[in-house]
């Protein structure tokens, strides 16, 4: 009779990982989920080759609240080199163009920055992963075949000039979810008439996670853990609990009998609760269990449950 296959680890948490330049978020995810021996483990959003920095890792029972770190809003450290533009506006593309910098000073740059904070609508680009009738964009692009594509509407919260170093600027830029900091870039070369592309980009925030609340983990470490005696109460330690990608929601206290009910799938009435929104939800000993909506007539309706 054929063995059955092991499944893994049943590990629960999120492990901040710093992606390695030159690696896709799903190798890197790939190499967690081995080294963790997790039975299930997803990332929450993608990051390019070219760029390292932050990529949550879920794993367990955390995959399930991947998608609220998805539509979170990220903020990144970015270097543009002005005055060329690429076919994938990044340093990995060929030269399409190089133009001279005239005119082009702090306060130019300023003034060009000023111009894309806010609400914008945004054209993906065709070396992304946004779908034409079935198809990558970027699959596409690879064959020199370009498509008409719908802007989208993107908030640049804050965008400021961290250093002007001609012919490069370095920028940190927060922003929401389905921004495409290369577009960006290459925008705001276009707006100073020279032209522009990514020479580097890091990623160093994804809504409550950035380095001063918790340092982030390289590869390197995991692996060096993964070797050592004890390494699965090791790297365990190195993970944040679920709830933690939600701290920035109010948290609901439930009775031992609301929570039997909610975990039911009913809605449930909570004294004191908040009147509108998504919110964290724990049982009477603190334990978490998952996440509820406020409904209108002002019950607590679970929405994902752990």
């Amino acid at each position: 009779m054929a063995s059955r296959r092991n499944p893994g680890r049943n590990v629960t948490g999120i492990l901040l990982l710093d992606k390695p330049l030159g690696l896709t978020s799903n190798d890197a995810l790939q190499r967690v989920k081995r080294l963790y021996r997790a039975a299930k483990a997803g990332h929450t959003g993608s990051l390019d080759p070219l760029a390292t920095g932050l990529l949550p890792v879920c794993l367990g029972a955390a995959t399930k609240f991947s998608a609220f770190l998805l539509d979170a809003d990220k903020r990144y450290r970015v270097r543009v080199r002005l005055g060329v533009t690429t076919t994938t506006a990044d340093a990995e593309g060929e030269v399409l163009e190089t133009r001279p910098m005239d005119g082009v000073d702090v306060q130019a740059v300023h003034a060009a920055l000023a111009m894309f904070t806010g609400e914008i609508e945004q054209l993906p680009p065709m070396y992304s992963a946004v779908k034409h009738e079935g198809k990558r964009l970027y699959k596409l692009a690879r064959q020199g075949v370009e498509v008409e594509r719908k802007p989208r509407r993107i908030n640049i919260f804050s965008l400021e000039l961290r250093a002007f170093e001609p012919p490069e600027i370095e920028l940190d830029v927060h922003c929401s979810k389905g921004t495409y900091v290369r577009t960006l870039a290459e925008d705001i070369g276009e707006s100073l008439g020279c032209g522009g592309h990514v020479s580097a980009l890091r990623r160093v925030g994804v809504g409550p996670y950035d380095e001063s609340a918790a340092p982030f983990v390289s590869l390197t470490q995991v692996s060096q853990i993964a070797e050592q005696e004890g390494a699965a109460d090791r790297l365990d330690a190195l993970l944040l609990p679920l709830d933690s990608a939600l701290g920035h929601w109010p948290s609901v206290r439930l009775s031992a009998d609301a929570a039997f009910y909610l975990q039911q799938g009913q809605a449930v009435l909570v004294p004191q609760a908040p009147t509108e929104g998504l919110v964290r939800l724990y049982d009477p000993s603190r334990h978490f269990l998952g996440v509820g909506e406020i409904l209108d007539d002002g019950k607590v309706q679970p929405k994902r449950l752990v």
